[in-house]
């Protein structure tokens, strides 16, 4: 299957969503947009920090693409949304999948974008495998832990300070959930 010219699916409209593909340039410019997008608009959610990122070079953004699932919304050519899919590579582990890098541009929130995204990736995951998704949540992100329990995640653990964000530690709520039956006992 060509996943360069795989649409996963229509939002609506001139909305869309698909995997990116390291070696098309306009998917590593799209990526490298809304990632630097979401580290400036929303820093205390993230592990990783503006500074981080915005110094890579081209071919690291390649590498990440090549090494992670990542989907992107747009509207027309514009980026609107993301979210990745880090599988794990251990063969006992390998039906597991971390969300990682997930992100909406604020003109998008409450728009179905985030549960457009979260089903591609949620679909594609379990047609390659994998068939439980983690994630990691700032415990001070009232709206997306809000978004994930109504998505059927549900809370697994907490790692206290599980990044620090202007010099104080944030803790991490895990979440977990099947991909096909969204119950993760």
């Amino acid at each position: 299957m060509d996943l360069a010219v795989n649409l996963i699916g229509m939002v609506e409209g001139s909305r869309t969503i698909r995997i990116l593909q390291a070696d098309n340039s306009r998917d590593v410019d799209a990526f490298r947009r809304i990632r630097l997008e979401a580290l400036r608009n929303d820093p205390e959610a993230y592990a990783s920090s503006v500074e981080e990122w915005e110094c890579l070079p081209i071919e690291e953004w390649q590498n990440r693409l090549r090494h992670n699932i990542v989907h992107a919304s747009f509207d027309e050519e514009a980026p609107t949304g993301l979210m990745g899919l880090m599988r794990q590579r251990m063969s006992k582990m390998a039906h597991r999948g971390t969300l990682i890098m997930v992100y909406t541009s604020p003109a998008y929130r409450g728009s179905g974008i985030g549960r457009a995204l979260l089903d591609a990736v949620s679909n594609h995951a379990g047609g390659i495998g994998v068939h439980q998704l983690e994630l990691a949540v700032s415990a001070e992100n009232d709206g997306a832990i809000r978004f994930y329990l109504t998505q059927g995640f549900v809370e697994a653990g907490r790692i206290p300070d599980g990044f620090m964000h202007a010099g104080r530690g944030v803790d991490e709520i895990l979440m977990v959930r099947r991909t096909a039956d969204r119950d993760p006992q």
